[in-house]
């Protein structure tokens, strides 16, 4: 028998809302054996009075089941197949499987592909899969079937980079590899938009590279004409090299990981050769910051997650607001500031509430261009609004 949880007399509504998650403080008992009953089990869900209402896969912590179906249905092979099928066809619909401008995207985006706890990227004919939760983990090989059966021919390896990603306490022992085929070399030249990026997926962070801000890199590109660029938090240089491809005079690519800028000024090579007009600095951006002087006029803030929970909410408004005021005070006039938060417990509103509050204090008259998000292979699941965590303004500064 299926291990089966029961709600408490209400805490079905947000169910009924089709929201993904189930929290433990929500359940009222469980009718399990205990050999079925570990965690990454597949559950049924069913309300105070016994009806059926989701089922899903068992985890501990706070959000202890994350929702696959709200159907009576069998999880089964062709049960994922489907669900990649139809993943697939979003991203066809976008563009993006068949572009030979852009052969990097992410095909699966969790609760956004109604698939909890699951990261799937492509990168040219590799599938990166980053497992979240103990679920899908135990699920890998049926995810990499159902990769394998929807591309055929157009993927050649499948590599499962979810070691770092799954819930420390799970214990394990996961260790990244091959889930199918192989490649000779751990790294990919992938195209984005037509610009060319190295991507290691089984030494870089994340899959290999941030996919999530391909549109507003296309963006920095229409700006960057004869502008001075600051490239804080670099990483492998994705902002800078179209900076550069637009025609920005100066690149400067900050970061605090050495081998980030290394990384960011190979992409500089690969896209335009010896000699371009960039420099590459490792040091901490947000004491970099401390002293630019107004040397530059378009400056990129795109930091690490400052808040990984409400916890820590405080402390990273904080920190925020200290890094923009900073930016602020000191880009030139005329400037342009690209400002980004993907921070899933920082709202929109609470974003830009702090980059106000950055604003006054460094007492410059600031206008909104643009509010930006997460590209649309990066969707968002109408009935899981804390999907949206990429937050991001582009201010001009007088």
């Amino acid at each position: 028998m299926t291990p089966r949880i029961y709600l408490r007399k209400g805490k079905e509504e947000s169910l009924a809302r089709r929201h993904p998650w189930i929290f433990s403080g929500a359940i009222d008992y469980i009718e399990a054996e205990e050999t079925q009953f570990a965690e990454g089990a597949l559950v049924e869900v069913y309300t105070h009075t016994g009806e059926f209402i989701a089922q899903g896969h068992y985890q501990i912590g706070s959000i202890a089941v994350r929702v696959l179906s709200f159907e009576r249905e069998a999880i089964d092979r062709s049960w994922w197949i489907r669900r990649v099928a139809v993943a697939c066809d979003v991203r066809r619909t976008l563009g993006l499987t068949d572009d030979p401008q852009t052969t990097c995207y992410r095909l699966i985006h969790g609760e956004g592909d109604s698939l909890p706890g699951l990261v799937v990227d492509i990168y040219g004919s590799t599938a990166v899969v980053q497992c979240h939760s103990v679920g899908m983990y135990r699920a890998r090989q049926e995810i990499s079937d159902a990769i394998r059966q929807v591309y055929g021919e157009r993927i050649t390896a499948i590599y499962d980079k979810s070691s770092q990603t799954l819930p420390y306490k799970a214990e394990l022992g996961a260790v990244d590899g091959y889930l199918w085929g192989t490649t000779d070399h751990a790294s990919q030249v992938v195209s984005e938009h037509g610009e060319k990026f190295v991507v290691n997926w089984e030494k870089g962070q994340k899959t290999g590279f941030f996919l999530d801000q391909r549109e507003n890199r296309e963006l920095v590109k229409r700006y960057a004409k004869g502008r001075t660029v600051l490239n804080t938090f670099c990483y492998t240089g994705g902002f800078s090299v179209y900076a550069l491809s637009g025609g920005a005079k100066e690149v400067c690519s900050v970061d605090s990981s050495e081998r980030a800028v290394a990384l960011a000024t190979e992409n500089m090579r690969l896209n335009f050769g010896e000699g371009v007009p960039h420099t590459e600095v490792a040091a901490d951006a947000v004491e970099y910051l401390r002293d630019i002087g107004d040397k530059y006029d378009l400056i990129i803030l795109d930091p690490p997650a400052f808040a990984k929970h409400h916890k820590v909410l405080g402390n990273a408004m904080q920190g925020y607001k200290r890094l923009n005021a900073r930016a602020l005070s000191q880009i030139k006039p005329g400037g342009i500031l690209f400002t980004f938060s993907c921070s899933q417990a920082v709202s929109k509103e609470l974003f830009r509430t702090t980059v106000f509050s950055a604003a006054a204090i460094a007492g410059r008259k600031v206008r909104i261009l643009h509010q930006l998000t997460q590209p649309a292979d990066h969707p968002i699941n109408i009935y899981h609004p804390e999907g949206e965590y990429l937050k991001g303004l582009v201010l001009y500064v007088e």
